[in-house]
């Protein structure tokens, strides 16, 4: 070896240890950058400008009205005490933020760079100089560490699941803090969770007690701070002039309302009137029957009111009749797929919901994540070898379920059900189903908290009677549904888990074996299957996007041929009506709304208040 190329060595290995002596590098690949994504790469460069779906020269200005239903008596939203206001979000920034045209990345906000290990094991958020507070002090890495500490000590039980996997937070310098992982942990989302974090100032709580309600406006970063309100009647937001982000690529375009308010209702049929007669701006519908019947009049006509439906891509997951395995009736599969016949869901839409709504056929409806068809070949490396513990349909049917033609005659399907009823060993004995062996008729209670459902339920459970089936429909208060679902004290519930374009951590919680025993969790049907268990760790550890996909529809496969749940209905739109004052851009993301930004126009607002000058200005 020549002697310089000796030295250069040298030199290199001492650069090296120095690195590690500051803890920048480990055996894995540092990455510093912009931005992180999930899976795959972020769609945005590190010189992007703002956002596709934003107008980045939207003007400025201008008040838009929303409602509330209820009441609020607290703007801390981060304790278990008190009721918070609508919004009060707004007033803070965080480390990070998403894009609403990808499936899960995050953006510098506060932190100007992220930076962590390929291995995802820590992560060093190195934070905005200009980052400053409403009262121009700036953001600081104690900051950080305040927020941290607090939530975990003194928010809502939440947080400490929510974070349970950083061991600490850590300043390294002026602008500098490290979030360190639990170095067992498998969640590699947990940068981008830690990016979620929203930054309180530590000067302005530490001399407050975090721990209560209070009504005095909190002091954030956000790009708008609390302006005049009424406990429990409105409250306003004040855009911040000069806002420390504004000009920031994730900020551009967005934020254009000069003021917010919103107004509070105690009834949801009084405030949809109120907002007829122009008591507030806009509203997102979720009524099929009010949106079929309520959303007509002269100011529709007149095209002053406007009424919309805007198509999105955001899973729907899964809502549905959730049968509780833990209860003897209802442990044969058999059993399940047999009552999945009797559910007529075109009979409900046509008849309930002005055929506004869709089947969901999957736990991840409405997303490339749901399994279709037959599993592919790369599906099948992953079921194959938990074959053992699936149902053969797994691997050779597609999932399809029962449909009817929506006139209510279904003796097709129960004719199917019964011979699949009979199959478990439930026969008919005096006009009701029995098991044969056991002499125990096949009688079960479905618990809802709202009687508004009991219109869906009553058909369903008036069809369960033809085949031999007492299904009894019980409501209950709030404390007492809440109370039962928490300990598994019910046979059959409606069911609804949301789930995001990234699943993760949270599936454990959902259908996973060690969940299906603990008080509280989410795993409502009891689910207790190995396999299972294997692909949700599958779908946890997808080191990119396609693995990703197709783990999450393997495991989808593997939950519906279980027949735990009778699936429910979606739509894959947004139902919205506005006084026709706004523009939006041209690009609508395909993950969100993007409300905020759209902005007022002046000419649109001139056009309204000289044909409609009663309106609210």
């Amino acid at each position: 070896m020549k002697k310089m190329d000796f030295m250069k060595v040298v030199v290199v290995f001492h650069v090296l240890i120095g690195f590690l002596m500051l803890g920048q590098v480990s055996a894995e690949e540092v990455i510093s950058s912009h931005a992180i994504a999930m899976n795959g790469t972020p769609r945005y460069g590190e010189d992007f400008k703002h956002f596709d779906y934003v107008n980045p020269e939207a003007p400025k200005g201008g008040k838009v009205r929303l409602s509330s239903i209820g009441t609020f008596d607290s703007f801390n939203g981060f304790i278990s005490k008190g009721v918070s206001a609508d919004g009060i979000g707004m007033i803070y920034e965080t480390l990070t933020t998403g894009s609403s045209d990808e499936p899960f990345t995050e953006y510098g906000l506060l932190a100007e760079k992220i930076e962590y290990p390929s291995d995802r094991k820590w992560v060093i958020y190195h934070l905005n100089p200009k980052a400053r507070f409403h009262d121009g002090e700036p953001v600081k890495p104690e900051d950080v560490i305040f927020t941290f500490n607090t939530l975990l000590e003194k928010g809502a039980p939440f947080y400490k699941s929510y974070y349970g996997e950083i061991q600490k937070v850590e300043k390294l310098g002026p602008k500098q803090v490290k979030f360190h992982f639990d170095p067992n942990t498998t969640n590699r989302e947990l940068v981008l969770i830690t990016g979620q974090l929203p930054v309180l100032p530590k000067h302005y709580w530490e001399v407050r007690d975090f721990s209560k309600s209070s009504l005095e406006p909190p002091l954030g970063s956000g790009a708008y701070q609390v302006g005049e309100f009424e406990a429990g009647k409105y409250i306003t937001y004040k855009r911040v002039k000069n806002h420390w982000a504004e000009e920031l690529p994730v900020h551009r375009g967005m934020n254009n309302f000069d003021e917010v308010r919103y107004d509070y209702y105690r009834d949801a049929t009084v405030a949809l009137e109120a907002y007829k007669a122009g008591e507030y701006d806009f509203r997102e519908e979720n009524n099929s029957k009010l949106w079929a019947t309520a959303y007509k009049g002269e100011s529709f006509e007149q095209k002053l009111l406007i009424r919309d439906e805007i198509s999105h891509e955001l899973p729907r997951g899964m809502q549905g009749f959730a049968f509780n395995t833990r209860r003897a009736i209802f442990k044969d599969r058999r059993v399940r797929e047999a009552l999945g016949y009797v559910f007529d869901f075109e009979w409900s839409n046509k008849n309930l919901f002005y055929g506004q709504y869709k089947r969901s056929p999957s736990y991840f409806t409405n997303s490339e994540l749901a399994s279709n068809g037959l599993p592919s070949e790369a599906e099948l490396q992953l079921l194959r070898p938990l074959e053992q513990n699936l149902p053969e349909e797994v691997f050779n049917k597609a999932f399809v379920l029962p449909k009817t033609d929506g006139s209510g005659n279904i003796r097709k399907q129960l004719r199917k059900a019964s011979r699949l009823l009979e199959e478990a060993g439930w026969v008919i004995k005096d006009g009701k189903r029995v098991h044969a062996e056991s002499g125990q008729s096949l009688d079960f209670e479905i618990l809802l908290i709202s009687p508004a459902f009991e219109r869906i339920v009553l058909p369903f459970a008036k069809n369960l009677e033809r085949l031999g089936i007492k299904a009894s429909v019980r409501v209950v208060d709030t404390a007492q549904y809440i109370n039962r679902i928490r300990a598994f004290d019910f046979d059959m519930m409606v069911m609804v888990i949301g789930q995001s374009l990234s699943p993760g951590n949270e599936q454990n919680n959902y259908w996973h074996s060690e969940a299906a025993d603990r008080n509280g969790s989410r795993n409502f049907m009891g689910i207790q299957n190995p396999a299972i268990d294997e692909l949700i760790s599958h779908v946890i550890q997808a080191p990119d996007r396609e693995s990703l996909v197709t783990n999450t529809r393997a495991l989808d496969r593997a939950l519906l041929w279980g027949h735990y749940v009778i699936p429910h209905w979606h739509i894959n739109y947004y139902r919205l009506s506005y006084w026709n004052k706004f523009s939006r851009p041209k690009i609508t993301p395909k993950y969100g709304l993007g409300f905020f930004s759209w902005w007022i126009d002046v000419e649109k607002q001139k056009d309204l208040f000289s044909k409609k000058p009663n309106l609210k200005k």
